[in-house]
């Protein structure tokens, strides 16, 4: 079984494009106006997977790099940017290690980039991130609630063949964590499928445990629902370095 996103990391976006991309990316820009952050403002989207959020953030007119753990999402984001004529730089890198060699006006990590950290090294992944903002500094993040791991992913088979891509999700929740299996069936030109397959682990995380950390961090934060409405299957939050 492969790491995480070596099968998905090139379609992530694709088989992701229900979530409503362009109505959740104003939404954050929005929230980093709000925050101080004007255009021209130097910031790095963590976890970007394929990209979407770091493009509109960069057609918006932030000066924004994108950064994720996983080749195989960084070079999709490198063909999609390519393709809308937009230049971004993309690094590889682990949230959980962040060193940037510049402070940051804003920091995101959106669409459950801190799910995939374990529970003990919540603390220090906020204390790496505040060290890589400038005082005053936004960072804005979210979670998949515990309810929404532990309910609606839980121990539950998920599968879709869109003809050119299928997949197949099993999931097996196990207390504080949600271990899953995926298998991915891509058609070649020839016509035929190729197979791949990867595992990946997601943590829950409760919203006063995640509180409690960004302060001890050095962050003020507040937290509302996905896109400021429900907060049942996500919650975001939204912060400031002290």
């Amino acid at each position: 079984m492969k790491r995480p996103y070596s099968a998905l990391g090139g379609a992530f976006e694709y088989l992701n494009n229900d979530c409503g991309y362009e109505k959740w990316s104003q939404y954050l820009i929005e929230k980093l106006e709000l925050l101080g952050c004007k255009r021209g403002a130097r910031g790095a989207d963590i976890g970007c997977g394929n990209g979407y959020f770091t493009r509109a953030f960069k057609r918006y007119g932030f000066d924004v790099l994108g950064m994720d753990i996983s080749p195989e999402m960084l070079s999709r984001a490198c063909e999609l940017s390519a393709e809308e004529g937009i230049r971004v730089e993309f690094l590889l890198g682990d949230i959980t290690k962040l060193n940037l060699n510049f402070k940051c006006d804003f920091i995101t990590a959106v669409n459950d980039c801190l799910n995939y950290v374990p529970q003990s090294a919540v603390a220090q992944t906020f204390k790496k991130i505040n060290k890589n903002l400038k005082k005053g500094g936004a960072f804005i993040f979210d979670i998949s609630s515990e309810y929404k791991l532990k309910e609606i992913i839980g121990s539950n088979l998920f599968a879709e063949d869109r003809g050119d891509v299928a997949y197949m999700w099993f999931n097996n929740f196990k207390g504080d964590c949600v271990d899953m299996d995926i298998t991915l069936f891509s058609r070649r030109a020839d016509g035929l499928y190729e197979r791949s397959d990867e595992a990946q682990t997601q943590y829950c995380h409760s919203e006063s445990d995640v509180l409690t950390a960004l302060k001890e961090a050095g962050f003020d934060a507040t937290c509302e629902g996905h896109l400021g409405e429900d907060r049942r299957e996500r919650i975001n939050f939204i912060c400031r370095k002290l």
